[in-house]
């Protein structure tokens, strides 16, 4: 069975966060596509420490897609493109009211998915700085969080993206595939590398 995910993608996005996650979903044998959020449909888009990545589409035109998953990844800039994108809020609304998974690290947790309320119930993490920013019942300080209430999956921020990804592979294509991308890494101490998997 396809598996597909959609990554959204601003100027301003956290380039370590984005490109982590593509590369260990295609990985992983994900249909992952790339979208532009900007207004104006620019698919050259300038992440927060200068690197350039190339979108597939504006996501106005995949935004009628079905994706199992939709990942917003972090920098603030990025988030705040996310933020203010009627579009964004609408496919996370969707995909949210379809059981789809909804992945966000770093400013996003904070910046798009609490500003907007979209996870009324639902624990999350994200960049340390921003906890003042998610109602304190809701935060976990965990690298990576799942809520399986809601389906939606969390992370703290560029170094945490390899767990990110990891557990998004899990979620996806279960804890076999995510053994397997995790074995082609060289991986530190402290992340998952579902080794010892039963």
């Amino acid at each position: 069975m396809s598996v597909s995910a959609l990554i959204c993608l601003a100027h301003g996005s956290e380039e370590t966060e984005a490109v982590t996650t593509i590369d260990l979903l295609v990985r992983a044998g994900v249909k992952v596509t790339v979208a532009s959020t900007e207004s104006d449909g620019s698919l050259t888009l300038t992440c927060s420490r200068g690197v350039k990545i190339l979108a597939d589409a504006p996501l106005v035109n995949v935004v009628d897609e079905d994706f199992d998953a939709i990942i917003l990844p972090g920098g603030i800039k990025g988030a705040e493109c996310f933020r203010d994108s009627l579009l964004v809020v609408e496919k996370i609304r969707t995909a949210q009211s379809q059981g789809k998974i909804i992945a966000a690290i770093c400013a996003s947790p904070a910046i798009v998915l609490e500003y907007h309320q979209l996870f009324p119930v639902g624990n999350m993490t994200g960049y340390p700085s921003m906890q003042d920013k998610i109602a304190p019942e809701k935060w976990i300080d965990k690298r990576v969080y799942f809520d399986e209430r809601v389906n939606l999956l969390t992370s703290q921020g560029p170094a945490t993206a390899f767990d990110f990804a990891l557990k998004l592979i899990e979620l996806l294509k279960g804890k076999e595939k995510a053994a397997e991308v995790a074995a082609q890494l060289i991986l530190p101490p402290g992340i998952n590398n579902y080794q010892n998997i039963q």
